[in-house]
């Protein structure tokens, strides 16, 4: 039986995307669900094109009911990745999945994260803070913002000619390569019961 995945995205979902593509015809993992908080999102269409289903949920069905957990445990989802997903994870979500829950942040955390650290804001802050590199972070989700567990870094020079576009292209090249593959070797990790 295949290990079962379940994406979370709040935007384009191009991470998301990458993934679908990555596991698509895997051996031991397939992407079953993607969630979202946007009905707008164009993560939708994606997980359409890829024939994979979605649910969109509001704040009050996320954060106030199990509605979410009980889904994903229905789906007997084993890891759970947030691809460009907003919002903090509830508590329930934390305890019913136990380092299954993993996240892409556009930095090189502990630098650059926490609440409100998210898309351009990130490479702005970067840029006139006139770092000399970035990266990406992919790291387990806690309780709070940009602070789980660190699983792997991949890191960037940034050039004295380097733009807000540049540099959001060099991390996104990163995440795309990476994000696949360490999702794959956790899923690896992952003991059927």
């Amino acid at each position: 039986m295949k290990k079962r995945i379940a994406i979370f995205a709040s935007g384009s979902g191009s991470n998301a995307q990458k993934l679908m593509e990555y596991f698509k015809k895997h051996q031991e993992a397939e992407v079953v669900i993607v969630l979202t908080n946007n009905p707008e999102a164009y993560v939708i269409q994606r997980a359409d094109n890829f024939e994979i289903p979605t649910h969109i949920f509001d704040k009050y069905e996320f954060i106030e009911t199990n509605d979410i957990v009980n889904l994903l445990k229905n789906l007997q989802i084993d890891l759970i990745v947030l691809a460009g997903f907003l919002w903090l994870i509830p508590n329930n979500l934390l305890e019913e999945f136990p380092n299954q829950i993993i996240n892409i942040h556009p930095a090189l955390l502990p630098k650059f994260g926490g609440k409100g650290m998210y898309g351009d804001r990130i490479h702005r802050t970067i840029l006139e803070a006139g770092e000399v590199e970035n990266g990406i972070t992919i790291h387990f989700v806690n309780e709070k913002f940009d602070e789980g567990e660190i699983i792997y870094q991949s890191r960037f020079k940034i050039g004295k000619n380097d733009t807000l576009e540049t540099i959001k292209f060099k991390g996104q090249q990163l995440e795309h390569l990476h994000y696949p593959r360490i999702v794959e070797n956790l899923i690896q990790k992952i003991k059927l019961v």
